[in-house]
């Protein structure tokens, strides 16, 4: 029987899994995770992402058990350990579905010749975008900088089906690789274990994402256009980190929403979903097109603006910001949302980043990096490229000169405090600390910095 392998990344489902599909229709498969921290320019994991993939990774490992498939773990570079374990098994062919960061892809490249070079057939897929980033162009031929032409030209093309997963019976039969114990990997927090907020707001497995893609469509969605923008309820669909680990794919996501929009025809809130869907894909096509996103500004100019650096003048403020501690309520609860559950209200998300960027001064490199470390759903793409749109120093970014007022977007967005009430519980009192920064003249401040660089 031949043998195939197949590499899971960002795909940790057997559902709408052509490469699974593809391994297991050769014959025998084995599946493959490698834990990759020290190829070149991979970037290692944050600590709230590393306990969503250990659990990922248990559901995982259950799926391709009831199909009679091997879940082998490994740690190191990329292409070696797949390389090996493919020559230990004896396998005639590689599959994976494919990555569009830099150093990732990269990576792929790498493997592709090994396996030319050994004899191996080899083949990748697309199924964690519903668009290839090389195939969208403006008609000069570009990749687009602006979303709404964007979107407008992906949207408008015909996306597959969803595909089921393989039929059970197409484990491999021969000696069974030696694999990693998922515990020796540590992704989970010890000590301390500061993960009971995350355990107590996510349950990491496809079925959970299902079940939320489907309460959130019947229920939630035909008032999502007004809703999303609520943290003071339940309005968005929650399902950032299951599309961001590949536990959803956007297929089945956009199979799923296609025929609610087909029922809820008079409704807007179904459209705006889908070209929330659409910014996901903004993201990437970004990323694919500046590999170096998340350290490098895409507009040039930013590149002279007069960013106060954490490490120096700015490092008390950084720190009262990331603790939630800046007597800015909104913002205060932004942060110790997302310690306590690893995700953050999008609208807050926006207003505590431009508090960082703006209000602080501080270099909106170091907002992203705090993101990464505690998000769930931070991804090399979206996280990114959120924060310049906020900075004004990315792709169809937010004018610099949008600085949103904590204060006026918390009458706004939650205006019977129900959001800050949970979160911060003292904000009322004499515990809670004075503004560490006056809004008004770090304004003025952030706009003389901007008409420097204009």
């Amino acid at each position: 029987m031949n043998v195939s392998v197949i590499w899971f990344r960002d795909d940790l489902r057997v559902a709408d899994n052509p490469a699974l599909l593809a391994a297991a229709t050769d014959g025998a498969a084995v599946g493959l995770y490698v834990l990759d921290e020290v190829s070149p320019g991979i970037r290692a994991l944050g600590g709230a992402a590393k306990w969503w993939l250990h659990h990922a990774l248990v559901d995982l490992r259950s799926e391709l058990d009831a199909l009679g498939i091997q879940l082998v773990l490994r740690r190191g570079p990329g292409a070696e350990v797949v390389s090996a374990l493919a020559a230990e098994v004896g396998a005639c062919a590689l599959y994976w579905n494919r990555r569009y960061g830099g150093p990732e892809r990269s990576v792929d490249a790498e493997l592709k010749s090994w396996a030319r070079d050994n004899g191996l057939h080899d083949e990748s897929f697309q199924a964690n975008l519903l668009h290839e980033p090389w195939q969208v162009t403006t008609g000069a031929g570009n990749p687009y900088q602006v979303f709404t032409p964007f979107w407008r030209a992906v949207s408008a093309q015909d996306f597959r089906a969803p595909l089921d997963a393989p039929a059970a019976g197409h484990g491999f039969e021969g000696k069974l690789p030696d694999s990693d114990e998922l515990d020796s990997w540590e992704l989970l927090p010890q000590a301390p274990d500061w993960a009971g907020g995350l355990r107590e707001s996510w349950t990491p497995t496809v079925a959970a994402g299902h079940e939320l893609l489907n309460g959130f469509l019947a229920d939630r969605v035909a008032e999502y256009s007004d809703a999303r923008d609520r943290p003071d309820c339940k309005g968005t669909s929650r399902l950032s980190p299951y599309l961001r680990w590949g536990q959803l794919s956007p297929f089945q996501v956009w199979a799923a929403l296609a025929e609610t929009r087909r029922e809820q025809a008079g409704s807007n809130g179904p459209a705006v979903f889908a070209s929330e869907l659409g910014w996901r894909e903004f993201c990437w096509h970004q990323l694919f097109h500046h590999p170096d996103m998340a350290t490098a500004n895409l507009r040039a100019k930013f590149n002279d603006f007069p960013w106060r650096q954490p490490g120096h003048e700015g490092s008390d403020q950084l720190v009262a910001w990331q603790r939630g501690q800046t007597g800015i309520p909104l913002v205060d609860a932004g942060q110790r949302e997302l310690w306590h559950t690893g995700s953050m209200h999008n609208r807050v998300r926006m207003v505590a980043a431009s508090f960082l960027v703006k209000n602080l001064g501080i270099d909106w490199r170091a907002g992203e990096q705090w993101f990464w470390d505690t998000l769930v759903d931070a991804d090399a793409a979206s996280n990114p490229a959120n924060w310049q749109w906020v900075a004004g120093s990315g792709a169809d970014a937010s004018p610099f000169f949008r600085i949103f007022n904590p204060l006026t977007q918390a009458k706004k967005f939650d205006p019977e405090g129900k959001y800050v009430g949970r979160w911060v519980t003292e904000a009322a009192s004499p515990e809670y600390p004075e503004p560490i920064v006056d809004l008004q003249e770090s304004r003025r401040e952030a706009l003389e910095g901007y008409a420097s660089i204009k």
